[in-house]
């Protein structure tokens, strides 16, 4: 959990945020005195839908203020019910004709507040109505008088019952839907740390080797805490397990039957990334049809309701095929509300899954063109070199072992100059060469061009960055060298090709970089090795490349990510770690060799 922001007091936070969040359509206006938020371009003839809470679960609520949604949005300060004068406010600023409902998550203050300003909006003659989300499965339904909390299943709700107000549906109708479709709602949350709230000194938080299941979204302790943490895998597995298993008596609240028709809404709490809640959601659907049967109709994943910057998650599995059994609405026209097209937030997560575009899940991954193919068609050269091979086998392993072992130290350094990737890049491509050496048996016949074919697929498929790009062209200029000097080796020998194989490669490399000798990248080692390979001598390469290496250390860099690095002149500094993994690769080749040779 990071305790640092850029506001450290709360003071005058949420109305600098609400002034900052409407920005992005103007048809959004803000009474900043009661942190309303409206659509001026709605229509009073249609029913008006308004929601709020307490700040820090942005977008929620004012996101979702705009055409086909929310009406009107009202913001308590930080996880804090707004209060019944705002409220109020708020309901009189979007007068319908039609009437008004209040949608709110089921928290007490939120429940007190928006139930007076909802007596109160009657007793002024308002048509008013409200609606008590409550989705959590975590909390269970033993002992309990307050019911289930309420999560990001909510926004499922507000989004559906604003399509049907889009749509012209009476009040009646709307009110119904919603109601119908919140009972219809399983969610829980996990998370790795709780939130950190600007200008509070003491946080919760969770030890390093926990994860809380059943967590809530204002720092709520969760159900229990899982130590050691489980794999991803098995966390999915427990938290399907908690909202489908129908058998728990604490937590069957909604009954799905076979080919039921469903969403699915995974909701950031702020802290996690885009990067993994990708692979949650793709092991949510898998487990979902494995274990369940489930194949959801609709996938929303995104920030759906956040609790500042916790690393945590929610999980929300709606049944829209009994909710339509509730009111007067089918699932086809569910979905097409869910469908229905915004003006807010909430189509950053909605993308375009109208039924018309809709296609299985498994349709949409589709196999890489040419592959084995192209592959084969690498290494059929007559003019492949070919040498023993066990000293091939050996060379290249220890030094694809070698590389293996230097990864923490790249990594390190890095992330010192760089930004932090080599080492792993380096690890990978020596993994992968490794279990063709083993799977494949690619040096099996001794071919030099296989094992080079070999090597160019896994840089050009498994390697990126820059390093990645420089050794593609290595490679493939290398490969193509050797072949065109083919003659050289009954000649002059192994040596020369190599030789004249590589400076070939590296004249190729430097049309496409200008890095040279003194620039403290990975061609601080290659040049010099080349070069001192024209002497005829194996050895003295490997030496004048580790001297190369060792010299990054005391040079500035003049390309990359390393040049934005303040670096005082003359300090010394980790040496380069591309420089460095090409010295431990030649060391390797060359101790592979001697394994056999000695």
């Amino acid at each position: 959990m990071s305790k640092r922001h850029l506001f450290e007091s709360p003071d005058g936070l949420v109305n600098k945020s609400l002034r900052g969040l409407i920005a992005y359509n103007p048809s959004l206006s803000l009474d900043e005195a009661n942190r309303v938020v409206s659509n001026k371009a709605y229509d009073r003839s249609k029913v008006s839908i308004i929601s709020g809470g307490g700040s820090g679960h942005e977008p929620a609520w004012t996101g979702y203020v705009g055409n086909n949604m929310l009406t009107a949005s009202v913001a308590g300060d930080i996880f804090a019910s707004p209060s019944t004068k705002q409220i109020l406010s708020a309901i009189e600023g979007v007068p319908s004709d039609e009437g008004t409902i209040l949608v709110v998550t089921n928290y007490t203050g939120d429940c007190l507040h928006f139930g007076l300003a909802n007596e109160k909006a009657i007793a002024k003659g308002h048509k008013s109505r409200m609606i008590i989300c409550g989705d959590d499965v975590s909390v269970g339904n033993k002992g309990s008088l307050v019911g289930r909390r309420g999560l990001a299943g909510q926004i499922g709700v507000l989004k559906v019952m604003g399509g049907a107000a889009g749509a012209g549906g009476s009040l009646d109708n709307v009110y119904d839907l919603g109601v119908a479709v919140s009972e219809q709602i399983v969610s829980i949350a996990a998370t790795l740390d709780h939130c950190h709230v600007p200008g509070r000194t003491e946080h919760a938080m969770l030890a390093p080797n926990e994860v809380e299941i059943g967590t809530g979204p204002h720092n709520e302790p969760g159900y229990k805490k899982l130590s050691p943490p489980p794999s991803p895998q098995e966390l999915v597995n427990q938290i399907l397990k908690y909202c489908l298993d129908e058998t728990d008596p604490s937590r069957g609240f909604v009954h799905f039957e076979p080919n039921d028709e469903t969403m699915l809404l995974v909701s950031n709490f702020g802290g996690m990334s885009y990067l993994e809640m990708g692979a949650l959601v793709d092991e949510l659907l898998e487990q979902l049809e494995s274990d369940w049967k489930i194949s959801p109709c609709r996938v929303y994943s995104g920030f759906l309701e956040t609790s500042l910057n916790a690393p945590a998650f929610s999980v929300s599995i709606v049944n829209i095929t009994q909710a339509a059994k509730n009111c007067d609405y089918s699932v086809q026209q569910i979905k097409e509300f869910m469908d229905m097209r915004t003006d807010t937030h909430w189509e950053s997560m909605a993308g375009s899954q109208s039924s018309r575009n809709q296609k299985p899940r498994k349709e949409q991954f589709v196999q890489a063109q040419g592959g084995d193919a192209a592959h084969k068609e690498k290494t059929t050269s007559s003019r492949d070199l070919v040498i023993d091979a066990q000293l091939l086998d050996s060379s290249i392993r220890t030094a694809c072992e070698a590389l293996v072992d230097v990864e923490p130290d790249l990594t390190r350094w890095d992330t010192v100059m760089g930004d932090g990737d080599c080492g792993e890049t380096v690890k990978t491509g020596a993994t992968l060469l490794l279990a063709a050496l083993d799977d494949d048996k690619v040096a099996t016949a001794g071919s030099v061009g296989t094992v080079l074919a070999a090597l160019e697929e896994i840089v050009e498929s498994k390697m990126g960055g820059t390093l990645g790009g420089i050794l593609g062209i290595l490679f493939v200029s290398l490969r193509t060298a050797l072949e065109s000097n083919y003659e050289l080796a009954a000649k002059e020998g192994h040596v020369k090709l190599w030789a004249e194989a590589l400076a070939t490669a590296l004249g190729n490399l430097r049309r496409y970089t200008p890095a040279k000798v003194g620039d403290r990248t990975v061609m601080d080692t290659l040049i010099p090795f080349a070069e001192a390979l024209q002497s005829g001598s194996f050895d003295t390469a490997v030496e004048a490349a580790t001297k190369g290496a060792e010299a990054t250390k005391t040079m500035k860099p003049r390309l990359g990510r390393a040049t934005y690095v303040g670096v005082g002149d003359g300090k010394e500094m980790p040496p380069d770690p591309g420089a460095w993994a090409a010295m431990v690769a030649v060391v390797g080749l060359r101790d592979g060799i001697r394994r056999l040779t000695n």
